[in-house]
């Protein structure tokens, strides 16, 4: 068996809309300056206290009440469906043709709370899709090995059968720092270079070249091993 683990915002769907506004409202709620668009991009990935502190650079900001006020800002954006989250084009039908597969176990590893990937997967219809998820709620933040490396734990796949797809350098660093392959997409929020420099075996444009890039990775499986789950 062999495992691929997905992350979230800027590999699945584009949730740079809702997150820059939820940066917006949290730093305006403090009296705090809002970094600009680039910048807040940059740090998608990383658990929010993480992102936060990594924002502030050597200055005193009020890390827990920026993450918590995000938060919420996030969790009413999202209820008042006044931002949008897409799919990235090609993220349905790849993730469907690879839930088909009998070779595969597909997870997630994001930064994002248990409750926003609930949500994700709900609002697409992907419930049961994804047999193991890791999220910030339950372990370090990325580029840390863990999510990794639990995910392995629960579906007893090996270092060598795991594969990481993501589209920042903290997703190729967890993946090098836990002994698995990273893939790198570049619709995402890091440049394709910073993904090749962080230990990305293969960067794909589109999700139509993903197919290619996985048989690049491991041998094909024949046809014939393939199909429907029962």
């Amino acid at each position: 068996m062999r495992l691929i683990l997905f992350d979230v915002d800027g590999t699945l769907v584009d949730s740079q809309q809702m997150i820059c506004a939820a940066m917006g409202e949290a730093y305006r709620d403090h009296g705090l300056v809002c970094p600009p668009r680039a910048t807040l991009l940059s740090i998608v990935g990383l658990s929010l206290p993480d992102a936060f502190r990594r924002l502030a650079g050597d200055a005193d900001h009020p890390v827990e009440g920026l993450t918590a006020r995000y938060k919420e800002a996030y969790f009413s954006l999202r209820e008042a469906g006044t931002h949008e989250a897409p799919l990235y084009p090609g993220a349905l039908q790849a993730i469907d043709k690879l839930s088909k597969r009998k070779d595969v176990v597909l997870g997630i590893a994001t930064g994002k709370s248990r409750r926003g990937v609930a949500a994700i997967l709900s609002k697409y219809d992907f419930g049961g899709v994804f047999v193991t998820i890791q999220t910030s709620d339950t372990s370090p933040s990325k580029p840390h090995p863990d999510m990794v490396l639990t995910a392995m734990r629960e579906t007893g796949i090996a270092t060598a059968d795991t594969v990481v797809i993501g589209d920042t350098v903290f997703d190729m660093e967890m993946a090098r720092a836990a002994g698995a392959a990273g893939i790198g997409v570049s619709w995402g929020y890091h440049p394709a270079e910073n993904l090749r420099a962080a230990g990305a075996a293969t960067v794909i444009g589109d999700f139509a070249a993903l197919d290619a890039a996985l048989d690049a990775h491991w041998p094909a499986v024949a046809e014939s091993e393939l199909s429907d789950h029962a």
